[in-house]
């Protein structure tokens, strides 16, 4: 399986790292615009909120992020598995758009919540 996996926290990365099997493909970015171009034959795209947001506590970063996922010619297709703000995070709003989201994972995140997550492609 071929994966890509946004963020920009080096916690996260090592719990992919750790969760994927030996045999797949994990590609990883904290620029999102880059991921999107790389996402041909990609089976599950993982974004981190946090690393979406170009201002902290302003969900607009994230509608951008989303807006252009929606759009792009070969990252529309690919499953999307957010990896959401802390609990005790303050966002000024939410979005959410009917069938955007493959998953909704909630912090705090590790290996086996991303292997489960895995499974499901």
């Amino acid at each position: 399986m071929r994966f890509i996996v946004v963020t920009s926290d080096s916690f996260l990365v090592g719990a992919c790292k750790e969760a994927f099997h030996p045999a797949d493909e994990a590609l990883y970015f904290s620029d999102w615009q880059e991921a999107l171009d790389q996402a041909d034959g990609v089976d599950l795209m993982f974004v981190d909120l946090l690393s979406t947001l170009v201002e902290p506590h302003k969900i607009q970063g994230y509608e951008d992020f989303a807006k252009a996922k929606m759009s792009h010619p070969t990252a529309r297709k690919v499953p999307l598995v957010l990896i959401n703000a802390p609990d005790d995070y303050d966002l000024d709003s939410m979005v959410g758009w009917p069938d955007f989201l493959f998953g909704n994972l909630r912090r705090p995140i590790n290996s086996k919540i991303i292997r489960r997550m895995t499974t499901y492609v």
